[in-house]
């Protein structure tokens, strides 16, 4: 598994990755300045955790580079913003995980 490049599908409001002709997802609704991060789809053939860290990785940093707050509604990304506290700067005040 080479780097990984993301693309935002406005249209589907989801994040994506492909990987051996298999894609990932990360869904999202944006309101106001936050987007919430709802849901993370990853086909077994590619369901490491090691995958899923990097995916997430690359969305949060496309995220803060956008300036915006994160809601991670999704249990994986809520996990992963809580054994990682680099990102915590990205959730919204009140919101703790």
């Amino acid at each position: 598994m080479g780097e990984l490049v993301l693309e935002n599908n406005d249209f589907l409001r989801q994040f994506e990755v492909m990987v051996d002709d298999t894609m990932a997802r990360i869904e999202y609704a944006e309101q106001e300045r936050k987007i919430f991060l709802t849901k993370l789809i990853v086909p077994e053939n590619i369901a490491s955790s090691e995958f899923k860290d990097r995916f997430i990785k690359l969305v949060l940093d496309h995220v803060a580079d956008r300036n915006l707050k994160v809601v991670p509604t999704s249990p994986d990304i809520a996990g992963f913003l809580r054994k990682n506290k680099r990102y915590k700067d990205l959730l919204p005040v009140g919101i703790k995980l």
